[in-house]
């Protein structure tokens, strides 16, 4: 995780903002450098930021509706760039959507209630898709 560097937005017009900030700090914490790009980003604006800012993952905080439309937009975006970094959704996603989105390239959704120890697994696991889930610690 040392050096590894996580992007973290919100698009379009959804303003609720403390649940990406406690993903942010839950990355943090866990070890990753993150960048908060803030409210109110376009598709544009969060491709450009992860290629400016080298980033190993994106993550999307996706509470207005609008997942279904503003994440592809985002992973069509970066792909345009000639980056492949793996965008993680994370808000209200019906199960419905899941499929759909995960055929748009989006690597991991995480809804409502999940855990720290699930989004610091779903960004280690995006990242480094070959590797193994690590053991939890027994003790």
């Amino acid at each position: 995780m040392a050096g590894e560097r996580v992007l973290v937005a919100k698009v379009g017009l959804d303003g609720h903002d403390r649940g990406v900030k406690v993903v942010a700090r839950i990355l943090r914490d866990a070890g990753y450098e993150v960048i908060y790009t803030g409210l109110f980003q376009t598709p544009d604006t969060v491709a450009a930021a992860a290629v400016d800012e080298d980033v190993d993952a994106i993550g999307l905080s996706m509470l207005s509706g609008a997942h279904m439309t503003l994440a592809p937009l985002v992973v069509e975006k970066v792909r345009e760039r000639g980056a492949d970094i793996p965008v993680i959704v994370g808000g209200i996603v019906p199960d419905r959507d899941v499929h759909e989105l995960e055929s748009a390239g989006v690597a991991k959704i995480l809804t409502p209630g999940a855990t720290a120890v699930e989004v610091v697994e779903a960004i280690r696991s995006a990242i480094h898709p070959d590797e193994a889930a690590e053991p939890a610690d027994q003790n």
